[in-house]
């Protein structure tokens, strides 16, 4: 499958390797939950970066004594509707502080590509090789975005207080209609206008 990380196509340096299969020395390794949890202390004194596949149905505070030692955690998507692994990217970001690479695994479409990004996903396998260039340009689409996100990116108002540019004002015009009671006694006396 295709790897799309930042923005690029790149080669997969991760071997998978099989719960029973012996580990290749001195590579990169991205194992399975089980393979990984029976044999976690071991693994994560390897020379090699070790990765881990983390399904969907799974608590991550079963991975949370490991996670600073792993290079790489790749979450799955079963299908593109169920988003778990959404909340285990923002969780693994925000609030386990995860700062190696997030891949997104499984079904990921490109209609879903900002949201991976903002949610905190930093490299995809792409199923379709054509998808893979639609998923590298559309990293470029977005620059500023207006909510806080898992992705690190400043939102576009302490962007701007950051600068010191003044930000948005609305003047108001007077008091806000609502069409309740309160609407119906100010304009009797006169105070709501328009």
């Amino acid at each position: 499958m295709p790897l799309v990380k930042a923005g690029e196509i790149v080669e997969d340096q991760y071997v998978r390797v099989l719960d029973d299969a012996p580990l290749p020395d001195g590579v990169p390794v991205l194992l399975t939950a089980a393979r990984f949890l029976a044999d976690a202390p071991e693994l994560v004194e390897r020379d090699a970066p070790v990765g881990v596949l983390w399904p969907n149905d799974r608590r991550l505070a079963e991975l949370a004594p490991w996670i600073d030692r792993l290079a790489l955690i790749a979450l799955a998507f079963p299908n593109f509707k169920d988003g778990r692994a959404y909340s285990q990217a923002r969780l693994l970001r925000e609030r386990y502080g995860f700062r190696g690479e997030l891949r997104a695994t499984g079904d990921v479409l490109c209609d879903q590509f900002q949201f991976l990004l903002r949610a905190g996903f930093d490299a995809f396998e792409v199923k379709k090789p054509a998808d893979a260039a639609v998923f590298a340009a559309a990293a470029a689409r977005f620059s500023v975005f207006y909510q806080p996100s898992a992705d690190g990116g400043i939102p576009a108002l302490r962007r701007r207080l950051k600068t010191g540019a003044p930000a948005a004002r609305v003047a108001s015009t007077g008091p806000a209609r609502t069409g309740g009671p309160d609407d119906k006694r100010r304009e009797s006396r006169g105070q709501l206008t328009g």
